[in-house]
C-alpha cells in the first residue's frame, strides 16, 4: 500500500477533467454560488455540547483501498437513515469512485433525504470539486492537507467559508498540523491513519492534540472500533469522532453506533 494516495490523486486528476468538459468551471461555480447555504452548519454543531459527551460523524463507505469491499450489502440511504436513529451528528459521505467505490449520487441523496449535516470525503485539490460539494447538498468538505501545497489549502478553506460550508481538515503528523493551522483551518481532523502507508493508531490523536489551540474542534478520524476508544479519545479532547469501517461491518450499524456513544 506504499504511498497509494499519489496513484489516489493522479486517477482523481483524471476523472477531474472529465467532469469539467460535462459542467464547465464557471458554470458550477455561478451555480453554487446562488444556491442558498446548506441547512446545517457543521462547524457550529461540532461546537455545541453533545448529549454523549462527544459527536460522531458516521462515514457511509463500501470499500477502501486497504480492506477492499467493507460492506458486501451496499445500501447508502438506508445506513444514513440508520445513523441519524443510531445518534450520528453528522454524516461522511464518500465520493471517490475508484479506491473507495463511492458515488456523487450518494452525497446527492443523502444529503437531501436525511436531516443531518453531510460531509464530501473525497481526495479535493481543486476549487471546482469545492462548488461540486454544494451543488452536491453538502454541508461541509474534506481537505487533505497532504495532497496540497500551503497556498492552495489556504485558498480552498476560504472559498468554501465564502460559499457558506465548512472544511474539515485533515492532518496526519505535527509538520501537516502546523500548515492546517496556518491556513486557517476552523475544524481540524486529525487522521489516525497514515494515507501513504496505511498503518493505524490512536496514539496520533493523542500526540498532536497538544498542538491544536481549544476553540478549534478536533475530530478524530479512523481506528475507532469499541467504546473504550471513544472514551480514551473523548477524555483527552477530541469533540468528535469520525467512524467508518467499525460501523460498516455490523449487520446493525444503529445498535453499534449507540454501543460507541454509551447510549
Amino acid at each position: 500500500m506504499e504511498d497509494i494516495l499519489s496513484q489516489i490523486i493522479q486517477r482523481k486528476a483524471g476523472r477531474l477533467s472529465e467532469r469539467k468538459k460535462l459542467l464547465p468551471p464557471v458554470e458550477a461555480e455561478q451555480q453554487a454560488r446562488v444556491m442558498p447555504p446548506p441547512r446545517f452548519n457543521l462547524l457550529q454543531i461540532l461546537k455545541s455540547a453533545a448529549p454523549s459527551g462527544i459527536h460522531v460523524i458516521a462515514e457511509v463507505k463500501m470499500a477502501s483501498p486497504s480492506k477492499g469491499i467493507i460492506r458486501e450489502d451496499f445500501k447508502p440511504l438506508e445506513i444514513a437513515e440508520a445513523y441519524a436513529r443510531g445518534g450520528a451528528s453528522a454524516l461522511s459521505v464518500l465520493t471517490e469512485e475508484d479506491f473507495f467505490l463511492g458515488s456523487d449520487e450518494y452525497l446527492r441523496e443523502i444529503s437531501a433525504t436525511v436531516a443531518l449535516p453531510t460531509l464530501r470525503k473525497d481526495f479535493l485539490t481543486d476549487p471546482y470539486q469545492v462548488f461540486e460539494a454544494k451543488l452536491l447538498g453538502a454541508s461541509a468538505y474534506l481537505l487533505i492537507v497532504a495532497c496540497l501545497e500551503p497556498s492552495v489549502l489556504r485558498d480552498l478553506i476560504a472559498l468554501g467559508q465564502d460559499i457558506g460550508l465548512t472544511p474539515l481538515v485533515e492532518a496526519h503528523d505535527e509538520r501537516e498540523t502546523e500548515i492546517a493551522l496556518t491556513a486557517g483551518a476552523p475544524l481540524l481532523g486529525i487522521n489516525n491513519r497514515d494515507l501513504r502507508t496505511f498503518n493505524t493508531t490512536l496514539d496520533t490523536t493523542t500526540r498532536l492534540r497538544k498542538l491544536i489551540p481549544s476553540g478549534i474542534p478536533l475530530v478524530s478520524e479512523s481506528g475507532i472500533f469499541t467504546r473504550n476508544d471513544v472514551l480514551r479519545l473523548q477524555a483527552e479532547g477530541s469533540q468528535a469522532i469520525l467512524v467508518g469501517e467499525s460501523l460498516m461491518r455490523e449487520n446493525d450499524v444503529s445498535a453499534k453506533l449507540r454501543e460507541l456513544l454509551g447510549a
